[in-house]
């Protein structure tokens, strides 16, 4: 993956035609996560960065194709799983363990998509709710996982046998590097001639059928895209928290990772990333108010529903006559 992001980033033409209002954007944003640390407790940036990631990926898939799907959470927690199981049983590297984490969801993805890839609507969503539910029971019975216990103490070990990511600032460097890899690498997927096709099986299929388009593989695409992207998140957060467990592969992680990309703005670039944000941060710092958390979290989810349509981040970008 750091390959294909670095073969995205080659030649200042790449740069030169990203929108003004979009290079102000991912600068903030790199700032932001660059500087952050300073004032901000940095394992929960690198929790915002794992699920900003997983959030793109989900709006990758809903947001350009049209497709939602509610078992998502199945792919970041098998990347979990298979990541701290590959550091801490096969003692491989870290940068090996999210390859294998990734490779895991990929390859799940491949089998769920050729599944419910071939429906619509509330048919696909239904679908891959189902085979998460599959995937959770699984995780719950396989002997690899511990079951309720998770894989708990996974060693982050040496980053290429060199680097000790033990280390809060090299951990904390990796999950940076990753989340804009990833970052980067949905940006050219969506702004490519790939990523314009997307957005027309979305405005209409039928139509892109008639142009001689094999719809079905494109989503197929773009759904093995969205699902190794999120195996890579959640191998990643796996890693940082040292821990694999049942809570982000149960449909709940599906329900959270849907309300991030709208609060977000679904189907804008930046949408997702303030989406974890806001949720993660809302989460982490209202969690003192105990039970009552759940009925603040629902108010101001439908305050922002019902005051920014689009999202905020898209809002924002109605008021500047841009698409973020």
């Amino acid at each position: 993956m750091m390959g294909a992001a670095a073969g995205a980033l080659k030649g200042g033409a790449w740069w030169t035609r990203v929108p003004p209002q979009q290079r102000v954007a991912f600068l903030v944003m790199f700032a932001f996560f660059l500087v952050a640390p300073a004032v901000i407790y940095p394992v929960f940036l690198m929790k915002v960065m794992c699920f900003g990631l997983f959030a793109c990926a989900f709006n990758l898939l809903l947001g350009y194709v049209g497709l939602l799907s509610f078992g998502h959470a199945m792919f970041l927690g098998m990347g979990g799983y298979t990541a701290a199981h590959a550091a801490k049983v096969w003692g491989l590297t870290p940068e090996l363990a999210i390859l294998a984490g990734a490779a895991a969801s990929c390859a799940l993805g491949l089998v769920s998509g050729l599944i419910a890839i071939r429906r619509q609507g509330i048919y696909f969503a239904m679908i891959t709710l189902a085979l998460a539910q599959m995937v959770f029971f699984f995780c719950v019975q396989a002997p690899f996982t511990h079951g309720e216990d998770g894989i708990q103490a996974v060693p982050r070990g040496k980053l290429f046998g060199l680097i000790d990511v033990a280390n809060r600032e090299a951990m904390y460097a990796l999950v940076f590097v990753v989340f804009f890899a990833g970052f980067l690498l949905i940006y050219r997927v969506i702004h490519s001639p790939f990523g314009q096709v997307l957005k027309a099986i979305r405005e209409n299929e039928a139509r892109a059928i008639s142009l001689g388009y094999d719809v079905d593989r494109y989503k197929l695409l773009a759904y093995l895209l969205s699902a190794t992207l999120s195996g890579v998140a959640g191998s990643v957060n796996a890693l940082v928290f040292q821990l694999a467990a049942l809570n982000a592969v149960h449909w709940t992680m599906s329900g959270e990772v849907v309300l991030m990309t709208l609060v977000g703005g679904l189907g804008t670039v930046f949408g997702p990333v303030a989406g974890a944000l806001i949720v993660l941060a809302m989460e982490n710092y209202l969690a003192q108010l105990g039970a009552w958390v759940t009925i603040v979290q629902g108010a101001i989810f439908v305050v922002c529903v019902l005051t920014f349509r689009r999202g905020i981040v898209g809002e924002l970008g109605r008021l500047l006559k841009r698409p973020l």
